[in-house]
């Protein structure tokens, strides 16, 4: 095993580490909410029993907001690994960057408009999607880096399934 090898299975560990730990705490507080909720509920005060609902539900939406950000951020690094596993990562290492590390506006942009036209060329393929939501990340939209990134999720999904 080389150590970047080895650098990379201890980060493993460690994220794997990190979402038991989140998942055992999200237990635990899951089990005292219900609690404190079920005494508030049993108190038989409307404004308890409102309260006593509330409080259940706060740990329901937490759950699901976790679960989905896991969910994604998986499908994202499986997408990572085959993008890499392909040779077609974007190649940033020669772009100018800020102080803080970003990419400098000018050089974001001139990516995007680069992957832009690969994307245009062939849309209905996830690898195009992928380099699209990450180049749209580098120039700063967010919000269509993730619009860009699910459709990529699903495309690759989709391919997937035809080869099964």
């Amino acid at each position: 095993m080389s150590g970047a090898d080895g650098d990379s299975g201890r980060q493993v560990v460690r994220i794997v580490g990190f979402l038991v730990f989140l998942v055992v705490a999200l237990i635990f507080y899951f089990l005292l909410l219900g609690r404190i909720a079920i005494d508030l509920m049993g108190s038989g005060k409307p404004a308890a029993i409102a309260m006593g609902v509330g409080v259940l539900i706060l740990p329901i939406l937490g759950v699901w907001v976790v679960a989905t950000s896991i969910r994604a951020a998986l499908a994202h690094q499986h997408l990572a690994r085959r993008i890499h596993d392909e040779g077609l990562e974007l190649d940033t290492s020669q772009l100018p960057r800020r102080p803080s590390g970003r990419l400098e506006k000018a050089a974001a942009d001139e990516l995007f408009e680069q992957v832009k036209k690969e994307w245009e060329a062939d849309p209905d393929n996830w690898r195009t999607n992928y380099r699209a939501a990450r180049a749209y990340d580098y120039a700063g939209d967010r919000t269509r880096a993730r619009e860009t990134m699910r459709r990529a999720v699903a495309l690759e999904r989709a391919e997937r399934n035809r080869e099964d």
